[in-house]
């Protein structure tokens, strides 16, 4: 039967990507780190891990087998510092995943006061826009700004980002505020150009939300440009608020519509469900929420 330091080896060796970097973080010798894979292999029947010259990726069965494993780890790791009611500690690889704008902002920050904290954890931050599988990515926790569409993740919301319409003063100056979502037709907006759907902006109306067809000359696929080109006076965007904060205070820009604003995107953190969560994952999820709740988003 796989011994738990057998298993806690393989777990830190497919987070690693080699058995150097692995031995490293265990702070183990290479060989005892390369022979704990030999004996889990033996045990199982089974190849987990194919060797490279620099660089050891899991085979099929081994990232089924690891995907399997690592919550009940965790979960033996934790039941172990409860039952000795010992002070729980942080420890091992925490792998996040988060949207590209919002981590520079909110997720560094936090992992700068959580890593300060807790020495013994390293971090590792994958940014995507997109509703990444956790499970495939080898994710312990994400960031999720919108609705949730996976029920089985377990999730904890941090509250809601505010979407708002604005523009430069020269461009109000020059061609007048529109005085509801419906006049923005009339007007040059500075569109996202992604998707189709980024030029149709929803808007509330009374009780119900409706949609406006927006164009213009500039569109970019970034939001930097996009809310530059805004601040320079090329038309009116519509975006989060907290993307573009800085602007808004430095009265770069201003908002309009704020009756017309369609109702605020939720945003949450969302894990792989288990019975117990590990602590390096609970405790940093703590720290962003006591960091989100001041925050002005």
């Amino acid at each position: 039967m796989a011994r738990l330091e057998d298993l806690e080896t393989f777990i830190a060796i497919v987070e690693s990507g080699s058995l150097t970097a692995a031995a490293k973080r265990l702070r183990r010798p290479l060989q005892s780190v390369s022979r704990s894979l030999s004996v889990l292999e033996r045990d199982l029947g089974v190849e987990l891990a194919r060797r490279t010259t620099r660089r050891m990726s899991p085979t099929e069965a081994g990232l089924t087998f690891y995907n399997r494993v690592k919550p009940a780890v965790a979960e033996i790791e934790e039941a172990r510092h409860q039952a000795g009611n010992r002070r729980i500690e942080a420890t091992g690889l925490l792998r996040i995943g988060a949207p590209v704008f919002f981590a520079p902002a909110y997720i560094v920050p936090a992992a700068v006061e959580y890593m300060a904290r807790h020495p013994r954890v390293e971090l590792d931050l994958k940014l995507s826009d997109k509703f990444v599988d956790i499970v495939e990515e080898q994710l312990d926790l994400a960031i999720r700004i919108g609705d949730l569409p996976d029920a089985e993740l377990k999730a904890r919301r941090f509250g809601a980002l505010r979407r708002v319409f604005f523009g430069a003063p020269a461009y109000f100056e020059a061609h007048g505020r529109p005085d509801h979502p419906a006049a923005l037709i009339e007007h040059q907006c500075v569109v996202r150009s992604v998707s189709p759907s980024d030029s149709r902006w929803p808007y509330k109306d009374g009780d119900t939300i409706k949609s406006v067809r927006v164009s213009g000359r500039f569109r970019a696929d970034h939001g930097a440009s996009m809310y530059a080109a805004v601040a320079a006076g090329l038309g009116i965007g519509f975006t989060p608020l907290w993307q573009i904060r800085q602007l808004v205070d430095e009265g770069r820009v201003e908002l309009i519509l704020v009756d017309n604003e369609p109702p605020p995107v939720p945003i949450h953190v969302v894990w792989q469900g288990g019975k117990l969560m590990p602590a390096k994952t609970r405790l940093f999820i703590d720290v962003l929420a006591r960091r989100l709740k001041n925050a002005r988003l």
